[in-house]
């Protein structure tokens, strides 16, 4: 009987660090998942950005006024007070994507994200002013940072 009890406690021990580690693994590939997501919603972003010309890099005045009241897009370290802005044409709703400094689109895997676009002139040693361009992707219910990109454009190759 006390051989039996033994037993069944070592394999009680063993069943619940096979379901801690299936747990475990599960959370990995969920957070994997949500950042890979991310990843391809600041690309999709940014290659918006990279098919305009130049003097077309912009956010949208009106827009970027609300943004500057949301805490978290005004406290990320891509934030500019002076942001590259423009008067899109439009109707608020309709607004270019480009132009938009915040989005909160529903990914393929039907969670919602934040997309946060920072757009501010950059002087390099040459001289010559450049526009770099920030894409920034949370989950809507955090702050914490999934996706990251950044891109610098040019006048002189218009791109």
């Amino acid at each position: 009987m006390l051989e039996m009890l033994i037993s069944l406690v070592m394999l009680n021990v063993g069943v619940l660090a096979l379901v801690a580690a299936f747990n475990s693994g599960s959370l990995a590939i969920q957070r994997a998942s949500r950042t890979g997501t991310a990843s391809t919603l600041a690309d999709t972003q940014m290659e918006l950005y990279r098919a305009l010309d130049y003097s077309a890099i912009a956010l949208d005045s009106a827009n970027v006024t609300t943004a500057n009241g949301d805490s978290t897009y005004a406290g990320d370290l891509a934030y500019s007070g002076t942001q590259v802005t423009k008067t899109c044409t439009g109707s608020p709703s309709s607004v270019p994507t480009a132009c938009k400094p915040m989005q909160t689109p529903l990914g393929p895997d039907h969670v919602s994200y934040r997309i946060h676009s920072y757009i501010k002139y950059v002087t390099p040693t040459n001289g010559r002013q450049i526009k770099k361009v920030t894409v920034v992707v949370r989950l809507t219910t955090s702050s914490r940072v999934l996706a990251r990109l950044s891109s610098y454009f040019d006048q002189s190759t218009g791109r």
